[in-house]
């Protein structure tokens, strides 16, 4: 989420984070998969740790590791629609910028089931978060939204556990290289500038919004008093 979200992506935190979970197996894929679906974004979190694991733990237990991972998401998926379906078209309109959200009204009129799918399949930078919050609030079918997410999730996460068996070593390897880091800080960058400036704007819509009904509440006092 663009306005509330909070961004722990970075080499050391990456790590810090990985290795908490790591020691949890399993359910440490499910809950870090609930945090990363939900408002609190960790980009490529429940991705590295997949990947750790299935590199570590050879056989069909990857099997598991998929389907826990695309569980949690669910859930994280699950609190996010809870929110914002109440929330409503008005309440998305803090979240989503106007013009992103007319963007995503037009896809989702024509395929909501595969902008659901598309979003949660691709990784970051792909707008996940807007997606997922802007189809809770226009009252997209629940059935839709959850098969939507958990297709998209399972598939992305085969993808990943098939390319760790093979490519284990080397995908670490990368991960833990220079170029990684740097690419991490100037996301860690852009997200951190661009939440400040949008809670800014959130904060200043708030202020105008209670002027506006401040003044209607003036006016109609007057309008009684005469």
């Amino acid at each position: 989420m663009q306005t509330t979200s909070l961004l722990f992506l970075g080499s050391s935190w990456a790590y810090t984070i990985v290795s908490f979970f790591r020691r949890l197996g399993a359910p440490g894929l499910f809950f870090l998969g609930a945090l990363d679906s939900s408002f609190l974004v960790l980009p490529f979190g429940n991705d590295f740790l997949l990947i750790a694991l299935v590199s570590t733990n050879r056989g069909p237990i990857w099997i598991v590791y998929v389907l826990v991972s695309a569980l949690g998401s669910l859930l994280g998926v699950f609190i996010v629609d809870l929110i914002m379906r109440k929330a409503g078209e008005k309440g998305l309109e803090k979240f989503v910028k106007p013009k992103r959200l007319k963007q995503l009204k037009k896809k989702m009129n024509k395929s909501v089931g595969w902008v659901i799918f598309t979003s949660t399949l691709m990784p970051p930078p792909f707008p996940f978060t807007p997606v997922i919050i802007s189809a809770s609030a226009l009252q997209v079918s629940r059935t839709k939204l959850y098969g939507g997410v958990f297709a998209g999730r399972l598939v992305r996460f085969t993808i990943e556990a098939l390319l760790a068996i093979y490519f284990g070593k080397q995908v670490l390897r990368f991960l833990n290289s220079p170029i990684v880091d740097y690419v991490v800080y100037g996301l860690i960058l852009v997200a951190v500038i661009g939440s400040v400036l949008s809670l800014l704007k959130w904060l200043r819509s708030n202020k105008q919004k209670e002027r506006r009904a401040a003044n209607r509440k003036r006016q109609k006092n007057k309008g009684d008093r005469a």
